[in-house]
């Protein structure tokens, strides 16, 4: 496997050695190599980040949950005890204590639960109205252009027949007015993290210096995040540049149309996890 592996990219330099020269083809490999390597990186900051999102909010349910159910038995049990006493005046000291410790507990899970909804109703919150500030921009008429959610995060999906030219990773100078729109309500959310993924089809791709659809991704999801920086000024620390080539199509590359649909690039606006665990964290109290 190995020695094919090799023997694939001999052939690959070779190849491409012979349109570019030594010395810009060293560049270009170095330049390959580096964002690679950053793909890579990328690739695994996300994956560590989808799981700890997954992780915060399956938390939040499990205590949601515990909660209601530890609610659900101190309120039993709070019945059970009135229901053992026909008087107040006629309980011991000790039973009066335990009568009001249970109501105790009642009152702060009853507070722990309505914090619980309250933080998480705000973020809610935020996620629609940053939706719904997006689609006023953009506009929600075009076919070309998607905005949804899925777990808290925010999709805009963009077909590459809007944003470049087919092989192309140079933005549509008619595309610039969207991503200034997206732009604008980036900006006003600068706690926001932004990922920008870019997407092919299954059609072979060879155009030096680009190797392969992984390539052209990548380029295609760079481009994106320089202008989003350099004409827009969103800040670089925010944004992450991905490519997935073929390898995540949304639907089979059968029919032109289904190919159609997985030539796409796609600005994912991630929450900050610290920030929702804090929100949670105030609701309570700070316990």
């Amino acid at each position: 496997m190995n020695t094919l592996r090799t023997s694939c990219v001999l052939l690959s330099i070779l190849s491409l050695s012979a349109c570019v020269s030594s010395k810009k083809y060293k560049a270009l490999e170095s330049q390959f190599k580096t964002t690679e390597s950053a793909l890579q990186d990328t690739r695994l900051k996300l994956g560590l980040t989808e799981k700890e999102l997954e992780k915060c909010l399956e938390l939040s349910r499990r205590a949601e949950k515990q909660y209601e159910e530890e609610l659900k038995n101190l309120r039993s049990m709070n019945s059970e005890l009135l229901q053992k006493v026909s008087d107040l005046t006629h309980l011991s000291r000790q039973e009066a204590e335990n009568l009001q410790a249970s109501l105790q507990k009642i009152r702060e899970k009853d507070l722990q639960i309505k914090a619980l909804h309250e933080a998480l109703s705000r973020k809610d919150s935020v996620t629609l109205a940053l939706v719904t500030s997006l689609k006023r921009a953009v506009g929600i008429y075009d076919k070309d252009i998607e905005i949804n959610v899925e777990k808290g995060v925010i999709f805009i999906s963009i077909s590459d027949k809007f944003l470049f030219k087919s092989g192309s990773y140079a933005i549509k100078p008619e595309a610039q007015e969207v991503l200034r729109k997206v732009a604008l309500v980036l900006n006003d959310h600068p706690k926001l993290e932004v990922l920008v993924e870019g997407h092919t089809d299954n059609v072979p791709f060879r155009r030096p210096p680009l190797m392969d659809n992984w390539d052209l991704s990548v380029k295609r999801a760079t481009s994106l995040v320089r202008m989003l920086q350099n004409e827009f000024k969103i800040a670089p620390e925010r944004m992450i540049a991905a490519g997935r080539g073929e390898y995540v199509p949304v639907a089979p590359n059968d029919t032109p149309e289904n190919k159609a649909l997985n030539r796409r690039t796609r600005i994912l606006i991630l929450p900050k996890l610290e920030e929702f665990v804090g929100l949670i964290q105030e609701q309570l109290g700070g316990k």
